[in-house]
């Protein structure tokens, strides 16, 4: 089996367009285009336009290759993709999350030169709640299979026992034939196993002196399958899963919660396009504030972030789809999940199998049909189906409890109605409508909500085809449902970043309470708006709306970079004890906008020039009994701490230095954190996150303007500009929800001091990459960065 990187020299347009571009891919197509107010999918895909697109590419397949077969993996197209092969069409897949492999053997032209065609249709708008981007957003290969070969995704090992280590090998392949099993570790080949094969078989293996995969050792092993000279490798950990009332969730024996925040697909400043080393950067600062587990909502993830996952230690509930049979949004996939679903599942089972990372499935996200008869059915045939598929891994679905009741009277967030009014309206309706009103009300609405009769009644039934039963901002249930279902796991599906600690808390003394999923780990695109707490000072407030772009709720901002709520994070979810301080923005003009999706937009700086005797709130996060705060030595308050690691002071601003001591309950020190205000000095820093990049990998270059010690200058905001030599500009933007400039300009403005410039290196060894910024009257910052082959950036 030889794997070939298919990812160069298309070309790609507009539908109907003459015009034509070359790219590589991974390549969002809607990243480039316009934003504005007349966009169907508006707020929901920041107001861009949605289109209909074409990609091509000519390739070369020799005469030597004429008895192999010819196969393409394509790992994500938005959507409704079609694949042409010299002509013919090969393939249409509708959803555009998942991966499909495209049989060409019948029509290539082996000696001569052939013609592949995509075509990516998302005119149809809205069809989604967040940003989808679109086209070949996710890499394709081209697979050249022998004659007598491995099935694709024909590997599939599964942990049997770990005391003594023990695999099972299923393998199937295109005939009978002769088989040799090769289990390798990190450095050496461990074992052979050779067998005879009718086209089936399952191989038991032990492997000696094994280290199992977890998320403190992620250790990896590889299976080497020869199939009468055709190999195929696969990685995959050796650990266990188990669930029940008793001890809850257990990998390989023991109790695990999960720490886990909901991520969307996209990256940020790139769009949609899944490359490997931002996947795997999303994944590293996640788990660097504390997190163990991602949700991908509310569709199938990328390969690239499974890798990343596996490699990191990071647990994966992989969710299939946001909608079934009522429409969210008028032209989302609602008209395609009966026809589909079986297929979508099987494919996101054969991606997920052989990746210890991935320890759960989800079935769906919101789908208020669980409250249905139908909806029941269905949750119970989805859960069943994915038991036949992977007996391994539990099923669970993000349920709305809320929601389910409100649907039930008549009311729901969501209907076909709702949506169809979503396409040509001018008040906000369904999920819109919703965001805004709990911007207003708060987060307890929904979570009070939770707790009604009537939601109990209209969830019960659904959570009892489940493995385990998932909770959206269900947390005020909790205690009440272990007593009355002593038998159910409760996972929070969906949660709200101030409620952390609470369940950290509860989780500790209830196994059955297995983990959390805040809402959201890290910004996104689309839904523009809704998590967003910004001043008039970068948000004016008769601001055309087209302007938002992100979300605004992550604990992690646009550009990967920690606020006060990350800070929070890492000390409610136990990954330090803190304490740590953050100050919320003294001086900007107007208020913030409302949302329930933000607990706080408190920054870790002590530098706010002009705001001398100004009110300032203080946030020093701390798992502590008695926080003490000081400024220039002056003990300001002394505070017990009340079921919270969150402790709130208010005070006057004045320059110097403010510090936190924490103490247990006799008094007695247990740490210290301080702040220092920026001296008069004003610096453009930059600072990438590694002194060198692979080739054709990616650079991620944060911008900051600081003092002459590095410390950070927020109210320091101009516009700078960047030049690249030996690489391409990839994206360059600030982490502001309100930004009409967007990201793919070569200057930005700078948001609280700073910015972010992602640049992909040349496909060449021993250069370097050239990047220069500049701002003001002609001030140059330049860094070189070597690009060096086999670093990961």
């Amino acid at each position: 089996m030889e794997i070939i990187d298919f990812n160069q020299n298309w070309r790609y347009g507009v539908l109907g367009a003459s015009e034509r571009t070359n790219v590589s891919l991974p390549h969002d197509a809607m990243r480039t285009e316009l934003r504005t107010n007349i966009s169907k999918g508006k707020e929901h895909i920041s107001w861009h336009l949605g289109n209909d697109y074409s990609y091509e590419k000519n390739f070369y397949i020799s005469n030597e290759h004429k008895h192999k077969e010819v196969m393409f993996e394509f790992e994500g197209v938005y959507r409704n993709a079609e694949v042409f092969v010299n002509g013919e069409k090969l393939m249409y897949r509708p959803y555009g999350y998942t991966n499909f492999f495209v049989n060409a053997t019948s029509y290539i032209k082996f000696g001569e030169e052939n013609n592949i065609q995509v075509f990516a249709y998302n005119s149809d708008q809205p069809n989604s709640r967040w940003y989808t981007g679109s086209g070949i957003y996710r890499p394709v290969k081209m697979i050249l299979l022998p004659k007598k070969h491995v099935k694709v995704n024909g590997v599939k090992v599964r942990t049997l026992s770990l005391n003594p280590a023990r695999i099972a090998i299923n393998i199937e392949t295109n005939g009978p034939g002769d088989l040799d099993i090769q289990i390798h570790n990190e450095s050496s080949q461990l074992m052979s196993n050779k067998v005879f094969t009718d086209s089936s078989i399952e191989v038991e293996l032990e492997i000696p002196q094994a280290v199992y995969w977890s998320t403190d050792t992620p250790y990896l092993y590889k299976c080497v399958v020869d199939f009468e000279g055709s190999k195929f490798e696969t990685e995959f950990g050796i650990r266990t899963i188990n669930w029940g009332s008793k001890n809850g969730l257990e990998i390989n024996g023991e109790r695990v919660i999960l720490k886990g925040a909901c991520v969307h697909h996209d990256n940020g400043l790139l769009g949609a396009a899944a490359f490997e080393d931002a996947e795997w950067r999303k994944v590293k600062l996640l788990k660097d504030i504390g997190y163990n587990a991602i949700r991908s909502a509310h569709n199938p993830c990328s390969k690239a972030m499974l890798r990343a996952c596996d490699e990191l230690g990071m647990l994966v509930l992989d969710e299939y789809v946001d909608m079934w049979y009522i429409h969210k949004t008028n032209h989302d996939y609602t008209d395609y999940f009966d026809q589909w679903w079986e297929e979508d599942l099987k494919d996101m089972v054969d991606k997920d199998y052989n990746h210890p990372s991935v320890i759960m499935y989800s079935i769906g996200n919101e789908v208020s049909e669980t409250a249905e008869e139908r909806g029941i059915n269905i949750t119970k045939e989805l859960t069943e189906y994915l038991h036949k598929l992977d007996s391994t891994r539990p099923v669970t679905c993000g349920v709305n409890i809320f929601f389910n009741y409100l649907s039930s009277l008549g009311f729901g967030v969501y209907s076909d109605e709702k949506a169809e009014k979503d396409e040509n309206r001018s008040k906000p309706v369904g999920s819109e409508y919703y965001n805004k009103l709990a911007g207003i009300l708060g987060d307890k609405t929904m979570k009070l909500g939770a707790t009604l009769r009537g939601s109990d009644l209209k969830t019960k039934d659904a959570f009892e085809q489940l493995d385990i039963a998932g909770y959206n901002y269900g947390i005020l249930r909790y205690k009440k449902d272990l007593k009355k279902y002593p038998d159910r796991l409760i996972l929070g599906t969906e949660t709200f970043c101030k409620d952390a600690y609470s369940f950290m808390e509860l989780a500790k003394e209830n196994p059955r309470i297995i983990g959390d999923f805040v809402w959201a780990g890290w910004d996104y695109l689309g839904e523009a708006g809704i998590g967003a707490w910004v001043y008039e000072d970068y948000a004016p407030k008769n601001a055309d709306e087209s302007g938002w772009m992100t979300a605004g709720s992550g604990r992690l901002d646009i550009t990967g970079k920690q606020g006060g709520e990350a800070l929070y994070t890492s000390v409610a979810l136990e990954k330090t004890n803190g304490p740590y301080i953050a100050v919320k923005p003294v001086f900007q003009t107007g208020a913030h906008s409302p949302s329930a999706w933000k607990m706080t937009d408190a920054i870790d700086s002590w530098t706010w020039p002009n705001c001398e005797g100004m009110k300032a709130q203080v946030e020093v996060y701390a798992r502590a009994a008695f926080v003490e705060l000081l400024i220039n030595g002056r003990v300001i308050a002394k505070k017990k701490t009340k079921k919270d690691c969150r402790v709130i002071f208010k005070t006057k601003y004045e320059k110097g230095t403010i510090e936190a001591i924490a103490y247990d309950d006799n008094h007695k020190e247990i740490g210290r954190h301080h702040l220092t205000t920026a001296n008069d000095e004003t610096i453009l820093s930059v600072l990438p996150e590694s002194p060198t990049v692979r080739p054709g990998g990616l650079s991620f270059i944060r911008i900051a303007f600081t003092d002459s010690n590095a410390v950070l200058k927020p109210m320091e905001n101009h516009i700078v500009k960047v030049e690249v030599h030996g690489g391409k500009l990839l994206a360059f933007g600030h982490a502001c929800p309100y930004n009409p400039q967007g990201y793919i300009e070569s200057e930005t403005n700078t948001y609280y001091g700073e910015a972010l410039a992602i640049v992909q290196a040349e496909e060449k060894d021993n250069s370097e990459i050239q990047v220069i910024f500049t701002y003001g009257n002609n001030k140059i910052t330049e860094r070189k960065l070597p690009i060096r082959k086999g670093v990961e950036c």
